[in-house]
């Protein structure tokens, strides 16, 4: 994005997200600008750079958020999609070296580039770019990928960084020989919060949503949809606030399930959120909690 004049005296321009100034006779076209200068701050020149830089801040947040969607859920995206959305700096930023997978069974790698002809270009786990046409692709969540931890070291080796949390997102497994009877993990229970809406704000805060006295995330795995749910202590009878048992029930929460039943997604995800809301407790100066 080019200078526009804001008066006689300084040019205004967005650069890295922010609105900066410079003057306006004598800037070098090099010349990056600095902080807006009080009397020019309230012209609209500036305050219509200032919109533009909070929709694109929205915007970039959307994409990543879409891009998070489907990657957790794992849903197959078509590519043309794909390609119709690449021009945007926004949609790459949330797209590039995400981990997919096409229809063929090598098909797999860091995603690069979607072009209009419905190609896409991968690294794949030999180093090598290839091109790939599948009509659509999965980012799988990282639970499923049986190649995480060579993925996790190809792309160390890549100096890959990710625009939406995949390969390094925390993950959990359900561990084998569960009770058939038990429909609880009590494991990040009982954390005290200075009140229930801190413990609120936390959750909300990491995108989960309140619902009565619970915390809840919804989540689909293979085709089905899971709700997790974390307890939450009273707000009109404590002065204090903790964290129940993490449990899971189907879609619409009317039916707690046997943890037996939990998918692996289900799972992860649920143990994901408890663990957050976890990490957030009061903890004393002492170290104490």
């Amino acid at each position: 994005m080019g200078w526009l004049a804001a008066g006689d005296t300084y040019e205004v321009a967005l650069v890295e997200g922010q609105v900066v100034a410079r003057p306006a006779s004598g800037a070098s076209p090099a010349e990056q600008g600095t902080t807006l200068p009080a009397e020019i701050r309230d012209r609209p020149e500036v305050r219509e750079l200032q919109h533009f830089a909070e929709w694109l801040e929205r915007h970039a947040a959307q994409c990543a958020a879409q891009v998070d969607h489907w990657m957790v859920s794992s849903l197959p995206v078509p590519t043309a999609l794909l390609a119709q959305v690449w021009p945007d700096e926004a949609w790459r930023a949330a797209l590039r070296d995400i981990v997919i997978v096409g229809d063929g069974r090598g098909d797999v790698g860091f995603l690069r580039d979607a072009d209009e002809s419905g190609a896409l270009r991968v690294v794949n786990l030999d180093g090598e770019t290839v091109r790939l046409t599948p009509r659509t692709v999965t980012m799988p969540h990282p639970v499923l990928l049986p190649d995480l931890e060579e993925l996790r070291t190809f792309a160390a080796e890549l100096g890959v960084i990710q625009g939406v949390e995949q390969l390094h997102r925390a993950t959990w497994r359900k561990p084998d020989g569960i009770d058939p009877a038990a429909d609880r993990v009590t494991e990040f229970s009982g954390a005290e919060y200075r009140s229930w809406f801190h413990l609120s704000s936390r959750a909300t805060s990491l995108g989960y949503r309140i619902s009565g006295s619970s915390v809840v995330d919804r989540i689909r795995d293979a085709g089905r949809v899971f709700t997790a749910t974390v307890g939450m202590s009273d707000p009109y009878t404590e002065e204090k606030a903790w964290t129940g048992n993490l449990s899971w029930s189907d879609e619409d929460g009317s039916r707690r399930l046997p943890l037996s039943e939990v998918g692996p997604v289900a799972w992860s995800e649920g143990m994901r959120m408890a663990a957050a809301l976890h990490a957030g407790r009061t903890v004393s100066a002492d170290g104490a909690e």
